[in-house]
């Protein structure tokens, strides 16, 4: 099992931008397709981005397409998500997620088996 960790989340003002970390642990990332959803309070949650496991394909929800940017650095076993211009509706806390080896990236949360505990992103108007 893989153990994910978020950092970087906080407070910013609108038009601001943040960088969030996911260190892996337990195993490597190489394989492994992951991805970044995050939850607003009474919300469900919501997929943000998705990078496959060679980095090829990449995916955004539209809301966040031209501000945010996905990557990831085998490496260092870490998943990285860029947020510029970022804007009240994007509060939430935002995941970190796994998928199975060699598995295909989706915007779905069953796809993915190992999730972190979140980092909290607060955007103040």
């Amino acid at each position: 099992q893989m153990q994910l960790v978020e950092s970087g989340g906080g407070l910013v003002q609108a038009g601001g931008s943040l960088r969030l970390s996911c260190a892996a642990s337990g195993r490597s990332i190489r394989n492994i397709a992951m991805a970044w959803f995050r939850q607003a309070p009474g919300k469900e949650r919501e997929f943000v981005s998705a990078i496959n496991w060679n980095a090829i394909s990449i995916d955004y929800v539209d809301s966040v397409k031209g501000r945010f940017t996905i990557a990831r650095d085998n490496a260092k076993n870490t998943l990285y998500l860029q947020m510029n211009s970022l804007k009240p509706e994007d509060t939430a806390l935002y995941y970190c997620a796994a998928a199975g080896p060699y598995r295909t990236m989706s915007r779905y949360t069953t796809t993915y088996n190992d999730w972190g505990q979140g980092t909290q992103v607060t955007v103040s108007s």
